[in-house]
C-alpha cells in the first residue's frame, strides 16, 4: 500500500495542520508497518504557479504520478484567507489534469481518481463550521470537497482544528479534539 503525505502550511513546527497530519500517518503506519510512504512539504519544496508548458507534458508530472500510484492521501493544510495556502493550490493544479483525474462525457465532468482514501488536516484559526456565523466565509473545506469529488474522490475525511489562534486553551482543546479523530482513524485502519 502506498500512502502519499502532504504539508502545505507555512508555519513549521508551531502548524496544528502538519502535527494533525503527522498524527495521522503514524497511525495508518502502525496500521500497515509496510506502507510505502512518499513525502512532499510544499513549503519546504514549493512549486511555481502553473504555466501552459508544465500542463502540456503530464507524463513528466511528478506529483500527479504520485498521487496517481497512492492508495491513501493525508493532506495536512490549514486555511489561509478563507481558503488553502497557495502551496497546495500550486499542487492541486497538477493533479487536476484532464485526461489523467477527470475527463468530460456527454453528462458533464467525470472523475477518474477513485478508489483512493483521502484525509485532510484541516486547520483553522477562527470558528467557520457549518453552524459558525463565519461559515459562510470558509473555502478551504468546501473547496476541497469540491475539487476531490471532481476528481472521482468518495472516501473522503477531514480532521479539523477549529479557533487554533483563539488563545493557548482555545488552541490545546482544539488540537485534543482532531488528535483524538486522528486516533480513530489509525485505530479503524487496525482493525481493518
Amino acid at each position: 500500500m502506498r500512502l502519499l503525505h502532504i504539508d502545505s502550511s507555512i508555519t513549521g513546527a508551531a502548524s496544528a495542520s502538519r502535527a494533525i497530519s503527522a498524527d495521522l500517518v503514524e497511525g495508518l503506519r502502525a496500521a500497515t508497518p509496510s506502507l510505502d510512504l512518499v513525502y512532499r512539504d510544499l513549503v519546504a519544496e514549493p512549486l511555481p504557479h502553473l504555466t501552459l508548458d508544465a500542463l502540456a507534458d503530464p507524463a513528466s508530472n511528478r506529483d500527479l504520478q504520485e498521487f496517481l500510484t497512492a492508495d491513501v492521501v493525508v493532506i495536512g493544510t490549514g486555511m489561509y484567507n478563507f481558503s488553502v495556502p497557495s502551496q497546495l493550490k500550486a499542487w492541486l493544479d497538477r493533479v487536476l489534469i484532464a485526461g489523467h483525474t477527470f475527463r468530460y462525457g456527454p453528462e458533464g465532468p467525470v472523475g477518474l481518481a477513485g478508489g483512493k482514501r483521502v484525509i485532510v488536516a484541516l486547520a483553522r484559526g477562527g470558528f467557520y463550521g457549518a453552524d459558525s456565523p463565519a461559515a459562510h466565509v470558509e473555502h478551504a473545506e468546501r473547496y476541497l470537497r469540491a475539487v476531490l469529488g471532481f476528481i472521482g474522490v468518495t472516501d473522503l475525511a477531514f480532521v479539523i482544528a477549529e479557533g487554533v489562534a483563539l488563545g493557548v486553551e482555545q488552541r490545546a482543546a482544539a488540537m485534543e479534539t482532531a488528535l483524538a479523530k486522528a486516533r480513530d482513524i489509525g485505530a479503524q485502519a487496525l482493525a481493518a
